[in-house]
């Protein structure tokens, strides 16, 4: 199935999961996760993640949903830009990566995701998304799942258009030198 890029609120997402660009505390935070929070029901929300405690950069962990209309939320903890010389590129993949492992280890379907550290934790929108749909793409090629990315902001939109033609005109391009 193919990625679909959507202008939407993520809260109102009809999937199976959405991810909560979450902190290591698992905190009720700003941007998307307070939407998250407020949407889910933030007394439940907040005591399932307590009893959790920690998840570290570059990792997840699942939640049930709550009030949202997801069963569940998957609370991936993206990195802090910090210049691009820290290893953030690889810990946000990561994020993505261990969100789409734990989406197959709980038997979903469909889940919708927010460009993970773009807003406050302040990387770039244009790696963000390179970032996002490579890692998809590269999950999509091997497993079958509605994967939405789910833009906030409708200015986004051709970025990300722009962004998926050149990984997806460099997924092909590997697949014509492996063939």
């Amino acid at each position: 199935m193919p990625l679909s890029i959507v202008k939407n609120d993520i809260t109102k997402m009809q999937t199976d999961a959405i991810v909560n660009a979450a902190n290591e505390r698992l905190a009720m935070g700003g941007g998307v996760c307070g939407a998250i929070f407020a949407a889910a029901g933030v007394k439940e929300l907040t005591r399932a993640c307590d009893a959790i405690g920690f998840c570290s950069t570059g990792d997840a962990v699942i939640t049930p949903g709550f009030a949202l209309p997801a069963r569940y939320i998957i609370h991936a903890v993206g990195p802090i830009w910090r210049g691009g010389h820290e290893r953030e590129q690889e810990l946000l993949a990561s994020c993505y990566d261990r969100s789409l492992a734990l989406a197959v280890e709980n038997g979903i379907n469909s889940i919708a995701f927010p460009l993970i550290s773009a807003g406050i934790y302040g990387v770039p929108k244009e790696i963000a998304l390179s970032v996002a749909i490579t890692q998809i793409r590269r999950f999509l090629d091997q497993n079958e799942m509605e994967v939405y990315l789910v833009l906030f902001n409708s200015a986004d939109l051709p970025l990300a258009d722009d962004c998926r033609n050149r990984v997806e005109a460099e997924c092909a391009k590997l697949k014509a030198k492996q063939s």
